[in-house]
């Protein structure tokens, strides 16, 4: 049987890990599993709008490629400032800080992953760089030196595992408190529009103004409510209606259920993808502190540029 072929191509390359994953899943499974979920769900957001694709996620690694080494490190800055935001309301020893390398270079795809000299020096970097920190290449500092407004420590030359040459090691050097710039170079990856409840619902021979009246007898079944789930149950239904700004403010409000991690994803879920920017406004009003707190920021950006 004739192997699959081969492509070798340019590309930046993110490696991520957790510093100290055995430790936490050691002390609490589920806890930690829990918090990984979250995290992740942060940095898939954050990889994707930065044009990134995640190749490999073998337990808690994350490997990402980019087309550009500027996407790539303003993805890093974002996943590290995001990620100590996450932390601030967890416990000392729940906390979860992520480890990141970045490197340019040739690397083999087939079968859909990545492999070569580039994958491995990231993963390297990686391992060198401290908890919630960044470590490049020389190559990868040359690159951005002109290009971003950040500062590289020289940390000399390195001999690591399975590398003939050693490697000239720059650690990145930031504020992971600041506010995510305005500039950097994460552009939401526009989705198709997707179809509502109703297109999927009713007959296609059904009229628009049919269409309105379900929504508006809808809307009034849950108007009066104070539990944040059906105006979300609203909102997945028809999140380009005509109640949906107000349905958002309902839920930015409170209610006896607004409070619980799912409302909050949910309720995230649905602003995410109308891409109206009052919805998103109402979720950072909500939830100042809340897990897409970074990723909401991003989108009203790449929405007001617009």
């Amino acid at each position: 049987m004739e192997a699959p072929p081969l492509e070798r191509k340019l590309a930046a390359i993110l490696a991520a890990d957790i510093e100290g994953y055995s430790r936490l899943m050691n002390a609490d499974e589920e806890q930690t599993l829990a918090t990984l979920t979250s995290h992740r769900t942060i940095i898939d957001g954050l990889i994707e709008s930065a044009h990134g694709e995640i190749f490999g996620t073998a337990g808690d690694s994350v490997l990402a490629e980019f087309p550009s080494i500027v996407h790539a490190f303003n993805c890093a800055i974002a996943i590290q400032q995001a990620m100590w935001r996450a932390n601030r309301p967890l416990a000392d020893k729940h906390k979860m800080y992520f480890r990141i390398g970045i490197n340019v270079g040739d690397v083999l795809v087939k079968d859909g992953d990545i492999f070569g000299d580039g994958v491995n020096i990231a993963a390297r970097l990686e391992g060198l760089a401290d908890a919630g920190g960044i470590c490049v290449t020389r190559g990868v500092r040359d690159h951005l030196r002109d290009r971003v407004d950040t500062t590289f420590e020289d940390l000399g030359e390195h001999q690591v595992k399975n590398i003939s040459r050693p490697l000239r090691v720059f650690r990145v050097l930031f504020d992971p408190q600041s506010e995510p710039s305005p500039s950097a170079e994460l552009t939401s990856v526009q989705h198709p529009e997707r179809s509502s409840s109703v297109d999927q619902t009713l007959p296609e021979d059904q009229d628009k103004d049919e269409a309105r009246r379900v929504e508006v007898a809808f809307w009034e079944a849950v108007q009066e409510s104070d539990d944040p789930a059906e105006y979300l149950l609203y909102l997945k239904r028809y999140p380009a209606g005509e109640f949906a700004e107000l349905a958002a403010a309902r839920v930015a409000q409170g209610g006896s259920g607004a409070g619980e991690p799912g409302i909050e994803v949910s309720f995230w879920e649905t602003v995410r993808d109308t891409r109206n920017a009052e919805m998103i406004e109402a979720y950072l009003s909500k939830y100042p502190t809340g897990q897409f707190v970074e990723l909401a920021k991003i989108l009203l950006a790449d929405i007001h540029a617009k």
